[in-house]
């Protein structure tokens, strides 16, 4: 029977993640941390949550690795397929669809929440989430993993409809640099892709460029620093 600590260790490597898609005025723009863990221990620091789906449409992976590499490996080879037969691109409705459809029927044996996100000639960017369980959600930007329950609030007074693409990839990185500094299960660098009309960019932030918050900031006049500083009076009776 396997102990605790090599459960911890063998366990089902899981993305405890902040995964985030946005639209903006043109496109959209994807955002992930990178941590992977299994059990208590990182198992990857620099995993890349965002998964090319076609030339036009990409996903966000949250929850169990494994199932959501599986559920977009499936997808990828169905849009590739059904952009043979159709001879231009897919489009990310399609694409979202395929998604939910493997997801939804799957559900009982699945644990992973997505996020499609992409661009096309005929509704332009759109963001749609699949959450655990399979439904369907188009929405002007969603976050998922379990960072996002820090998030939520954060995002409600943020997101504004307009924004350009700087601004869009400004907020993402900002809201994986503040899931990451309270999420244990968050971490690493962060990832985003934009996509838009002109193609996809994709920017990476190193763990010493992200902003940093709360507890990471240095502390300032802190009794610990002003004691070590000062030699200690002699005291006398």
């Amino acid at each position: 029977m396997e102990s605790h600590e090599e459960s911890e260790i063998n366990g089902p490597h899981s993305m405890g993640t902040t995964i985030i898609g946005v639209t903006y005025n043109g496109g959209v723009v994807l955002g992930a941390d990178s941590r992977t863990s299994t059990g208590i221990y990182v198992a990857n620091r620099a995993s890349d949550k965002i998964t090319q789906l076609t030339d036009n449409v990409y996903l966000c992976r949250s929850g169990s690795a494994a199932d959501s590499q599986t559920v977009s490996d499936y997808v990828r080879y169905f849009l590739h397929q059904h952009t043979i037969q159709l001879g231009q691109p897919a489009t990310v409705k399609v694409a979202a669809n395929l998604v939910r459809l493997l997801s939804y029927s799957n559900k009982n044996m699945l644990q992973t929440g997505m996020i499609i996100g992409g661009w096309d000639k005929y509704e332009g960017g759109k963001i749609y989430g699949v959450p655990l369980g399979g439904t369907l959600l188009e929405l002007p930007f969603t976050i998922g993993g379990s960072g996002s329950t820090y998030l939520y609030g954060f995002f409600d007074q943020a997101w504004k409809e307009g924004m350009t693409q700087e601004e869009a990839e400004q907020l993402v990185v900002k809201a994986v640099s503040l899931a990451i500094a309270r999420d244990g299960a968050s971490g690493g660098v962060v990832r985003t892709v934009t996509i838009n009309s002109e193609g996809v960019t994709r920017k990476y932030y190193p763990e010493d460029k992200l902003p940093r918050w709360h507890e990471e900031l240095e502390p300032q006049n802190s009794l610990l620093d002003i004691l070590s500083s000062s030699s200690p009076e002699p005291m006398v009776s």
